[in-house]
């Protein structure tokens, strides 16, 4: 049984790619770490707004996702950390110490330019969900170090389940700088014809319909209906609605998915996945500091590191 079999079976299924890269990234991760001492296991540090419930609860998946592969955490509350000021220290402080590999900031954080202000400290070297402006202009520029890890899911579960981008029409519906744009990003680097697709485009189905990959981040239940697309459409759903009796994505996924090539489930698919890119990318910046290699040495050109190379299939 080849990927094409797979394919047929049409779910790209998010839970079990997490659990293979579970197994991958403990594996690395033992590595780093001196059994005598338990020195060298490293950490991730988590800063979050205690008020956002949307902040708390991906703050609480990175926890979870950073236990399962044995790295530490260290979460910090904004009320605890009082003051704007108080906030800057300890990100200075993260940035300095040599233990804490990774530096997350769950969005939302405040209102939105404090956020973006605290953003924007976090050195790069330890910026693992690819939120400031350097890692960002790394990307748009082809040259990735770090990059937003829901953006990086999608190219995980592409390449996992043998999807072929190269010379493939993708059209992405959204724009956002954590998922729209820089999957984008992504799928140019792949050799992907891609287009962007947003609030003011002209006819959405007629672009949509075009699709080879669809990519649906618009943050809108049920957007994309089974007229939009074609039949041999490989679609990633990245939304995540909260709708009576739990979470919906941005594709109507019942009447969608038996008209598609093959789709990702919402729960189930993109989800799982991205906090293990946050953890993969905390791996890697904890090689790249232990092998003192200078913060602008890049991962690898494709901006994912080569073990998950397009090339092998990793999910049987």
């Amino acid at each position: 049984g080849g990927v094409a079999d797979r394919m047929s079976g049409r779910l790209l299924d998010g839970r079990e790619l997490a659990s293979h890269l579970r197994r991958e990234l403990a594996h690395r991760l033992e590595k780093l770490v001196d059994p005598e001492r338990e020195a060298g296991r490293p950490q991730l540090a988590i800063l979050r707004d205690g008020r956002s419930e949307a902040a708390a609860v991906y703050a609480a998946s990175l926890e979870r996702a950073a236990r399962s592969v044995g790295a530490g955490t260290r979460l910090v509350d904004a009320v605890e950390a009082g003051t704007e000021r108080g906030l800057e220290a300890t990100v200075a402080d993260l940035n300095a110490e040599a233990g804490v590999a990774g530096i997350v900031v769950a969005q939302p954080f405040g209102d939105v330019a404090a956020g973006r202000r605290l953003v924007e400290l976090v050195d790069p070297a330890k910026d693992v969900d690819g939120a400031t402006p350097t890692n960002a202009g790394r990307l748009a520029r082809g040259e990735p170090a770090f990059v937003p890890a829901t953006a990086l899911a999608v190219i995980a579960i592409l390449e996992a389940y043998g999807v072929e981008v190269a010379g493939k029409r993708a059209v992405i519906v959204g724009r956002s700088a954590v998922v729209g744009r820089p999957v984008a990003s992504l799928l140019v680097a792949r050799d992907a014809t891609v287009v962007i697709c947003h609030r003011a485009t002209r006819n959405l189905a007629r672009e949509t319909r075009r699709a080879e990959i669809l990519v649906a981040a618009a943050g809108s239940p049920g957007l994309i209906r089974p007229e939009m697309v074609n039949r041999s459409a490989v679609i990633v759903d990245c939304g995540i609605n909260a709708v009576p009796g739990g979470i919906a994505g941005d594709v109507a996924f019942d009447a969608v998915a038996p008209v598609v090539r093959a789709i990702t489930p919402v729960p189930g698919g993109v989800g799982p996945v991205t906090p293990m890119m946050v953890l993969r990318q905390t791996i890697e910046a904890a090689e790249r500091a232990r092998n003192a290699q200078p913060s602008e040495a890049s991962i690898s050109s494709s901006g994912t590191d080569p073990s998950m190379n397009p090339s092998r299939s990793i999910v049987s």
